[in-house]
């Protein structure tokens, strides 16, 4: 079985990354053949300064070998050193359909939020359909806001596959049970579009910051308060023990315990559950080389699958 994950290297990953892609990521290379690529062609729609986009790829590439990621198992790479997949995008094209592409809920969800729409944010599920079929994935991870995208990829795959004979694998969806949507600072999904963001890896000042930031309502301290209806208790669930989390419930149904108190004990919990990958990290830091070298090995071993797709494709739509 092969899996296939990507992330856009758009800023510094935050709990939505690491809880809703980045562990799950982490934990799938023990259960097949994984991919995973850095998304650098994806973040171009949002027309990122190029010497940060440079920045963060790199960057998620340490964060990715600071969770745990084993470049033995998982074959881990940049996602334009694979030239084929936008190769492969423009194939693609023609089996795609503007209506397909006009109902798809996350660009029109980032016109709400003031995008400026161009053609990259409205064919970007084409380009992710291309990443997917370009490795015959069987298997994607994807959170509930992507499943249409994975859903769009296997109606493209099947109208080429129709037409053009049975080349595509057609991949199927996983979302975990365990996987929910992680609430931002204000209560909306957490997302570095939205600027609401929990940084994992972010210094101990900017990281209190961040969780003294978080919208509650002004019910005042000595009141009792409704821990099914508050951000902090819902990130708190995610680093903190069953009994941990049922001990700040109890503190919230008594009264005499404010936001404030709460909020301190999530940002210990965060700072105390990601020491260890925190430690890792600064490690890599000291060797950029090596997270490179890790980088374009794991290129070379996506092209060669890229290319026998490739020369499969391009033999069926009449390029060979």
């Amino acid at each position: 079985m092969r899996i296939l994950s990507g992330i856009q290297p758009s800023g510094i990953p935050h709990l939505g990354n690491y809880f809703g892609m980045m562990r799950q990521a982490v934990e799938m290379q023990r259960k097949g053949e994984t991919f995973l690529f850095i998304a650098d062609y994806h973040s171009l729609t949002t027309l990122p300064d190029p010497e940060q986009l440079r920045k963060n790829t790199l960057g998620v590439a340490l964060d990715f070998l600071a969770l745990g990621l084993d470049v033995e198992k998982t074959v881990f790479f940049r996602q334009s050193e694979v030239p084929q997949v936008t190769e492969l995008m423009w194939i693609l094209s023609p089996y795609t359909t503007v209506g397909l592409l006009e109902r798809a809920h996350s660009y029109k969800d980032k016109l709400a939020h003031g995008f400026v729409p161009n053609h990259g944010l409205f064919s970007y599920p084409v380009l992710m359909a291309a990443d997917i079929l370009l490795y015959q994935a069987n298997l994607v991870p994807v959170g509930k806001d992507q499943k249409q995208h994975l859903e769009i990829t296997r109606d493209i795959a099947l109208r080429f596959n129709r037409e053009r004979g049975e080349i595509f694998t057609i991949p199927e969806e996983y979302i975990p049970e365990s996987v929910a949507v992680v609430p931002g600072t204000d209560g909306q999904k957490m997302s570095k579009s939205y600027n609401n963001t929990i940084p994992i890896f972010a210094p101990e000042k900017v990281l209190r910051k961040a969780v003294m930031n978080i919208v509650t309502d002004c019910t005042p301290m000595e009141e009792p308060k409704d821990p099914e209806k508050c951000n902090v208790i819902a990130l708190y669930k995610l680093v903190a023990s069953p009994e941990e989390v049922e001990a700040m419930k109890s503190r919230y149904r008594a009264g005499n315990y404010g936001y404030g108190h709460a909020k301190q004990a999530l940002f210990e919990r965060l700072w105390e559950y990601f020491a260890p990958m925190r430690a890792r990290r600064a490690e890599l830091e000291q060797n950029l080389d090596y997270v490179r070298q890790v980088l374009t090995r794991g290129a070379e071993r996506a092209s060669v699958v890229a290319e026998v797709t490739m020369a499969k494709v391009r033999q069926a739509v009449g390029l060979r």
